[in-house]
């Protein structure tokens, strides 16, 4: 049987940095070409929301939700309507809720383990795992392994609890040391939080949700926003046998290389999106200013903006557009083809509409 693992001390003492110069150097580029355009958004948690209800989708996906960000969507205009997908839909709200509330905490607190507990018990709020010792560190032993397994046959077992808090407090100095890179730092951070693994449940997506909020809270990024599980579910085997290669075999090289090249590509990507997402928006105020010569363009486009799936109702609570005028300007953008229906209105529940544009540059 596999003993539980200790992990190194950090900062690691001997790390080949000759090793990372290209890769380091093409992620601290694209890294900066991506908040080079955040920087000139305006408002970005609300032009930007529809890319973080997709982080808090994938994140999800990679521990085991099935729920698409359509059916997040879908959920959200009418959450009175019973669907298969409920539990999962939850655990992706939470997700998005703990990631609001940490870029909350950081106007004024730095990243700390108490933040990371109360992430955690949003995270696991009414839904699978809230009954293992939500918003605690555990204190009890856990391990990795397949569906049904018993520890003796695990393919990896985190440190012993009764060490837990001494490596969380090494941790926690870590996030906070002046590190040569930061972008290598939090390659390093990420890898010894899963090694730690320091809950029962919602491991990975803690450790997911803290890659922005690090990159915050050192002035790499000017917004809490950058989108990495979708590189990191699309080479989820690779993801997790670098990060085993870690705790077996001291492999922190090849890990930092796998996380470098995670944010190389991945900045690009983002950079991209964002790009569309912002030529898209400027497209459409100057069309809809054209067509409505209306006082609230601003207010509709951010709204339509903030989700590309949403009831007539909600568009009228969110806009804070009076609701003759907010109706009459979504009857104009249906008949320009710019929002569809996606679901008639009947009885008491309210039309759904979809800014398809929006939503296949999200999707």
């Amino acid at each position: 049987m596999k003993k539980p693992y200790i992990p190194q001390s950090l900062p690691l003492k001997s790390l080949d940095w000759v090793r990372f110069i290209t890769l380091v150097g093409q992620a601290n580029a694209e890294l900066a070409r991506y908040d080079g355009i955040l920087q000139g958004i305006i408002n970005p948690s609300v032009l930007l929301s529809p890319l973080t209800t997709k982080e808090a989708v994938i994140s999800s996906k990679i521990e085991g939700t099935q729920a698409s960000l359509e059916e997040v969507l879908q959920y959200e205009t009418s959450p009175d309507v019973k669907t298969e997908k409920y539990n999962d839909i939850q655990e992706i709200i939470n997700y998005r809720k703990a990631m609001r509330y940490a870029v909350d905490w950081l106007k004024d607190k730095p990243i700390t383990l108490n933040l990371m507990k109360q992430m955690h018990s949003i995270l696991l709020n009414s839904v699978r795992g809230k009954d293992k010792d939500k918003g605690n560190f555990r204190s009890t032993q856990n391990f990795i392994g397949k569906p049904g397994s018993k520890i003796e046959e695990a393919t990896y077992i985190p440190p012993e609890p009764w060490g837990l808090m001494e490596h969380l407090s090494t941790f926690e100095k870590y996030i906070h040391y002046d590190e040569k890179d930061r972008l290598i730092q939090l390659s390093i951070i990420h890898g010894q939080f899963e090694i730690i693994h320091p809950f029962l449940d919602g491991n990975g997506r803690i450790g997911r949700i803290l890659l922005p909020l690090f990159l915050y809270e050192k002035h790499v990024l000017g917004s809490p926003m950058f989108y990495i599980s979708e590189y990191l579910e699309a080479n989820r085997d690779e993801y997790y046998s670098r990060l085993l290669a870690v705790s077996e075999q001291k492999k922190w090289e090849d890990w930092i290389e796998f996380f470098l090249q995670a944010i190389i590509s991945q900045s690009k990507a983002n950079n991209a999106k964002v790009k569309a997402i912002l030529d898209l928006y400027n497209i459409k105020k100057q069309k809809i200013s054209e067509l409505t010569h209306s006082q609230y363009v601003i207010k509709l486009l951010d709204t339509i903006f903030a989700s590309p799936l949403f009831s007539t109702a909600d568009f009228v609570k969110v806009s804070h557009i009076p609701k003759e005028s907010a109706l009459r300007l979504l009857r104009l953008l249906k008949k320009e083809n710019i929002l569809t229906t996606f679901r008639e209105g009947k009885g008491r529940s309210p039309e759904i509409l979809i800014f398809n544009k929006l939503f296949d540059i999200v999707k």
